[in-house]
């Protein structure tokens, strides 16, 4: 903004210390144009209508501008102003205090600007009646609209201003309930859904991305347009409801109509802690069924915080089991989710807390049993699997995957005695052989002397037969 106070190096302490180093800083040939926003000079034309500097990127003015144009005149006292009769660009540098210029349209110069105050003297009406128009000016570009926002720094997730909200102080904080106007439009302009008063809380993923990102960045009361890809929409799976097809960008339009606090978790009915638990699961099921695991074990865990949550109201035993079976299913959901991600130990330990409530549930034993086979521990998997079967004997998936967890476990052991075999030099092979050597050095003994036997036999007959003759 522009003040009627003088900064030391602003354009207007450089003008007025002397025409001459004005003459050689600022102006290269001829009569020079020239706007100051913020005590900053924002752009420069000469007289023969070229930019003395030009930017790809102009500065945005966001403040009131004095829109000044200076006629060189070295034998004159005082400078005067004059109106460029076009523009070209060309690429030079035009101070070396590093201020930055900006190119104006023609149909923004004044046809009457203020003169400059001459060096020799300030002529305080003049100055007066340019701090005026300085605060004119500061009043319209405040209703201008503003750029996009390149929110994420990607070009997938753009925010544009269409209606002021009330000031930064009013934007809402991560954990606040907050209600919207929303419609949502397709990339043709095709309306696919507007809700008038769509409450969520800020930053459990209760909305898509690209609500839960922006909102952050609004003011009450404030009005924008965002344009978002699919990855932060509804993906590559699209949506059922609303209508969205798969891999689709799409056309927000958000009015932040309220922003509340949380309520206390500890006031909260029974009936209102399920429903809350409830709906937060029930989020997470979505992220789950889109492949956004990550999201899923976060909802899953604010759900569970509301089920853990102590109570300053009285529960019935009914309430209290019905609580208890939302945290189940909350936790073996998360078991699923955390299985997708490869976090066994996280999985394997959600079961186990789900199966200290309710040691017979099926679901946590099925699931226990996969972690514990990922991990290697086939005994331990095999016996938590039975164990399941034997609670649900009809339940195909848990035959299949014990048939799978045994064959499995089978094929492992014979690698593991192959294994051993090998370490120890196959002591089988060798123990038949030293079994066999020995079998056949008993033989050999025995014919031996079944021979020796036999020959004596034979001599002491034909000793007696002699003797019988004689």
């Amino acid at each position: 903004m522009c003040r009627s106070s003088r900064l030391p190096g602003s354009p207007w302490e450089i003008l007025q210390r002397s025409r001459f180093d004005v003459a050689h800083s600022l102006i290269r040939t001829g009569p020079t144009s020239f706007v100051l926003s913020n005590n900053k000079l924002t752009s420069a034309v000469d007289a023969q209508g070229e930019t003395v500097q030009d930017q790809n990127k102009p500065l945005t003015v966001s403040k009131a501008f004095y829109k000044l144009r200076y006629e060189e005149n070295m034998d004159a006292s005082d400078a005067h102003v004059s109106k460029p009769s076009s523009k070209k660009n060309r690429g030079t540098s035009l101070l070396d205090s590093g201020e930055d210029f900006e190119v104006l349209d023609e149909e923004d110069i004044d046809d009457d600007p203020p003169p400059l105050e001459d060096a020799g003297g300030g002529k305080g009406k003049n100055r007066n009646e340019a701090e005026k128009k300085s605060s004119d000016t500061d009043s319209d570009l405040s209703c201008q609209v503003d750029e996009w926002l390149d929110v994420l720094g990607n070009d997938q997730l753009k925010k544009k201003v269409v209606k002021a909200g009330k000031g930064r102080d009013t934007r809402p904080q991560k954990g606040q309930n907050v209600k919207i106007h929303l419609k949502t439009y397709l990339k043709d302009g095709t309306l696919v859904e507007e809700q008038s008063d769509l409450s969520f809380t800020l930053g459990d993923g209760d909305v898509i991305q690209a609500l839960d990102l922006t909102v952050q960045l609004m003011e009450m009361e404030e009005k924008v347009l965002i344009q978002t890809d699919a990855k932060y929409a509804f993906g590559a799976r699209g949506s059922l409801e609303p209508v969205v097809p798969p891999n689709a960008p799409l056309s927000l339009e958000v009015e932040l109509l309220e922003a509340t606090d949380a309520p206390d978790l500890e006031l909260l009915s029974p009936a209102e802690k399920i429903a809350l638990a409830s709906h937060k699961r029930e989020r997470g099921n979505v992220h789950y069924q889109r492949g956004d695991y990550t999201f899923a074990v976060n909802s899953y865990s604010i759900a569970l915080q509301i089920t853990e949550s102590s109570s300053k109201v009285d529960i019935s035993a009914e309430e209290e089991n019905e609580l208890m079976d939302v945290k189940v299913k909350c936790l073996n959901n998360m078991a699923a989710s955390q299985l997708k991600l490869d976090h066994y130990d996280a999985a394997l330990k959600s079961c186990v807390l789900a199966l200290a409530h309710q040691p017979d549930n099926i679901k946590a034993l099925f699931r226990m049993g996969k972690v514990l086979a990922l991990q290697g521990e086939y005994p331990e998997a095999i016996q938590t699997l039975k164990r399941a079967l034997k609670l649900e004997p009809s339940n195909k998936t848990i035959h299949t995957e014990l048939s799978k967890l045994v064959k499995k476990h089978s094929e492992q052991r014979g690698a593991e005695q192959a294994m051993y075999k090998k370490m120890l030099g196959n002591p089988t092979s060798s123990s038949s052989t030293q079994k066999h050597r020995a079998k056949s050095s008993w033989g050999l003994s025995w014919k031996w002397l079944f021979g020796a036997t036999a020959v004596a036999i034979g001599g002491v007959a034909l000793s007696v037969v002699i003797a019988a003759r004689n």
